[in-house]
């Protein structure tokens, strides 16, 4: 008989592990757990070295939420450890951020932390620690599909919705995984910590990057790729220079303050280009792309992926986590895969991930995802000249 996580067996018979972050999402997700009777253990991951961000208010893993982390544990009447993930962390998710802006990318380094550190590492460490499920604060949610496994859906309440973020969890992680808030709204999560008598029932929610607790995720880069703040021109779509600047890192496609020169008419950021160290900068229709190339592609939707391609696969697809999912085809080119957006969308930016649905709102499955090599416009644009079209595609 499975208890109400799919799992075989009795609640308290069945040894669930939480990833407890200190904030109040991973604190209710524990106390929910522990009071339906599961046998509940916290960790809590120190992925950085936390004096730097104690003092920083919106600060993503502050120095504080350790020492949260540990009182809601001891409130709830749990077992509470502290992992030290800082090398792993640095080595999978810091350094290919560094390396990822070095290249002219707009990375999101929650995705990799889900991918690589989270749903691999702590899974990891779950199982040996006899749990039959790794649950977390995450809102979204999972389904049981007939056949026994699982499908990732979107959260019920939108505005929360964090399944952008977690696109890249394969199948069977997703067979460990538990997510207990996907059904639940913000304010219904923390009148259940009042509820509790957790303290964190009101603590701010994290805002920034966990490892920039200055908020300056360029003095990240300036230590570890020194070559990346180096200088360069900013050019439009002729290529001809129309100012400078002090390295792309300070840039990403779509953005348009900040750019540092004069112009009769807003000029957004087209292009980075590594390489060259150039900025390529140009018109807001410059910036609509129907084409995107992608990498490292995840499926967890039904069967094989190349099974089930053909002649291409219609959804609807995210290309940044503030955006509405847009209807597009997948589609299997020259090895790789592809996304064709029907309508086209504005400042797709190389390193970001672009998400699978197979709806456009309410609780929608993920279909998986791939992070964005390069977007290209199929035909030149209105008021986009054939040369100028020429250098969008790069």
């Amino acid at each position: 008989m499975l208890n109400n996580l799919d799992l075989e067996g009795r609640p308290e018979d069945t040894r669930i592990v939480v990833a407890m972050s200190g904030g109040v999402d991973s604190s209710v997700t524990a106390a929910l757990l522990k009071s339906q009777g599961y046998d509940v253990v916290g960790i809590t991951l120190q992925l950085y070295d936390h004096g730097a961000a104690t003092h920083r208010r919106g600060a993503c893993c502050a120095g504080r939420d350790i020492h949260d982390a540990r009182n809601v544990a001891e409130r709830i009447g749990i077992p509470h450890y502290v992992l030290d993930y800082e090398s792993r962390f640095k080595e999978q998710v810091i350094d290919n951020f560094a390396d990822s802006y070095a290249l002219g990318e707009t990375p999101v380094p929650c995705i990799e932390c889900n991918r690589s550190v989270k749903f691999r590492d702590l899974l990891a460490t779950a199982r040996e620690l006899g749990a039959q499920a790794l649950a977390t604060g995450h809102y979204v949610a999972s389904r049981r599909l007939a056949g026994g496994s699982r499908a990732l859906v979107c959260a019920a309440d939108a505005d929360r919705d964090q399944s952008y973020f977690l696109f890249a969890t394969t199948r069977e992680q997703l067979d460990f995984l538990r997510f207990p808030l996907g059904d639940l709204t913000k304010p219904q999560t923390r009148e259940l910590a009042r509820r509790f008598g957790l303290e964190v029932a009101d603590k701010q929610d994290s805002q920034d990057i966990c490892f920039v607790p200055t908020g300056r995720y360029t003095d990240i880069i300036s230590r570890l790729k020194p070559n990346a703040i180096a200088p360069g021109d900013i050019v439009d779509l002729d290529g001809s220079v129309i100012g400078r600047h002090q390295g792309i890192v300070h840039f990403t496609v779509g953005q348009r303050k900040g750019l540092g020169i004069a112009s009769g008419s807003p000029l957004y950021v087209v292009k980075l280009d590594a390489a060259t160290r150039r900025v390529v900068v140009g018109p807001r229709e410059a910036l609509r792309m129907d084409r995107i190339a992608l990498r490292d592609v995840n499926w967890i939707g039904d069967g094989a992926l190349d099974h089930v391609i053909g002649d291409g696969i219609e959804m609807y697809v995210r290309v940044r986590s503030t955006r509405a999912p847009q209807p597009a085809w997948l589609r299997a080119v020259d090895g790789g895969y592809e996304i064709e957006l029907v309508a086209g969308e504005e400042g797709v930016s190389p390193g970001q991930a672009c998400v699978f649905y197979d709806a456009p709102a309410g609780q929608a499955r993920v279909l998986g995802g791939g992070f964005i090599r390069s977007a290209t416009a199929s035909r030149a644009r209105a008021g986009i000249a054939p040369l100028a079209a020429e250098v969008v595609r790069g």
